[in-house]
């Protein structure tokens, strides 16, 4: 355990309880924020210091922020969950510190001990606990813990300064309207990360890669863009801002890690669920021809795309330049229902947690 400790100063003049509950009534996602933010500073020769909880408010950034040049920036996204009792919990907080750490490695940043990120992730949710939204359904508190570079100047190498925040905002749906499959646009002409690159790291850069595809995907009316490898542009890797599922039966594979793709938290449990539920559930290689023709065949029963945000949704038709099918008929599969159920449940303490997964702040 580190000696750091979070400095309190909590915001006189905090959101009213009305207002407060007006947004929680219909929050979206991430488009409102909690009172409060987290930050700690990191320096060259001193390392982290002054960590303190303040009330949340703009940065001031030099215009040669070493970030604004050169993207020395990474993140992190996780939630907390309002439990029957009234207690809070977040899921799996231990995983996304030391997901930030390889990421912070990557990027030639510091990395933050483990128990710190979850401490001021704690902090934040402990004194913005009001915000969290009632039990039942999907309503969280969503956690964006990340770090920026700080140093002033334009020579291009690793800064000697940065800054760790965590902001949070309370959050419905990712996608609003229930458990309804969503259209994914076939990128087949963009890769989103290269092995050897940054595509395992949770850096802005990969999404902002992802951008000009998801436009794409959005003119041909889909929601989601599936990526495809860099090398042989047939193995299917995963979605923007999400990891991919094929269902073969009693069988469901994950793309297995090339280090092109990020290691998804939501992905990784449901490896563990799946298996608990009597589910043969491995990674594997998925090309985007096996795809369309077990599709077709129909061995192939259902397709899901997972993640903190989304946590599992069903997908539903493929769309690209050569044509598209339809998974399913275009309903939420058996597993995929029965799978986001039951990861739910332990996420918000309506079912028991047998991993140890969920972690009780109060």
């Amino acid at each position: 355990m580190t000696t750091t400790t979070i400095e309190l100063k909590p915001s006189s003049n905090p959101l009213s309880d009305a207002e407060r509950e007006a947004i929680l009534a219909s929050p979206g996602f991430g488009r409102h924020f909690t009172d409060h933010m987290v930050t700690i500073k990191w320096t060259e020769g001193r390392g982290w210091h002054d960590a303190q909880l303040t009330p949340y408010a703009p940065l001031s950034i030099d215009p040669a922020n070493m970030t604004l040049h050169y993207a020395q920036e990474i993140f992190e996204g996780l939630k907390a969950y309002r439990r029957p009792d009234g207690s809070v919990a977040t899921f799996r907080p231990e995983a996304n510190a030391k997901r930030f750490q390889i990421s912070a490695h990557r990027m030639a940043m510091p990395e933050l001990p483990v128990d710190v990120f979850v401490a001021a992730c704690d902090a934040l949710v402990q004194q913005d606990k009001a915000w969290v939204p009632a039990h039942g359904g999907e309503a969280s508190l969503y956690l964006r813990p990340f770090m920026i570079a700080t140093e002033v100047g334009l020579g291009v190498k690793p800064a000697n300064e940065y800054l760790f925040l965590v902001i949070a905002s309370p959050a419905g749906p990712y996608f609003p309207g229930g458990v309804k499959p969503v259209s994914i646009w076939l990128s087949e002409d963009r890769v989103r990360a290269v092995p050897g690159g940054i595509g395992f790291a949770k850096t802005g850069g990969n999404y902002a890669a992802s951008l000009l595809a998801q436009a794409e995907a959005a003119a041909h009316g889909c929601a989601q863009v599936a990526y495809l490898d860099a090398v042989e542009h047939r193995w299917v890797e995963e979605l923007g801002g999400m990891n991919l599922y094929f269902v073969y039966g009693d069988k469901i594979v994950t793309p297995e890690l090339t280090g092109s793709l990020l290691a998804g938290i939501t992905r990784d449990s449901l490896l563990k669920l799946a298996r608990d539920l009597g589910y043969e559930a491995e990674e594997g290689r998925v090309s985007i021809d096996q795809w369309k023709r077990d599709t077709e065949n129909g061995t192939l029963t259902e397709v899901f795309a997972c993640g903190t945000a989304a946590v599992i949704t069903p997908v539903g038709t493929v769309k690209s330049a050569g044509g598209e099918w339809t998974q399913a008929n275009g309903e939420p599969g058996k597993v995929t229902l029965e799978l986001r159920k039951r990861l739910l449940d332990i996420q918000t303490g309506a079912a028991d947690d047998p991993h140890g997964w969920v972690h009780v702040i109060g």
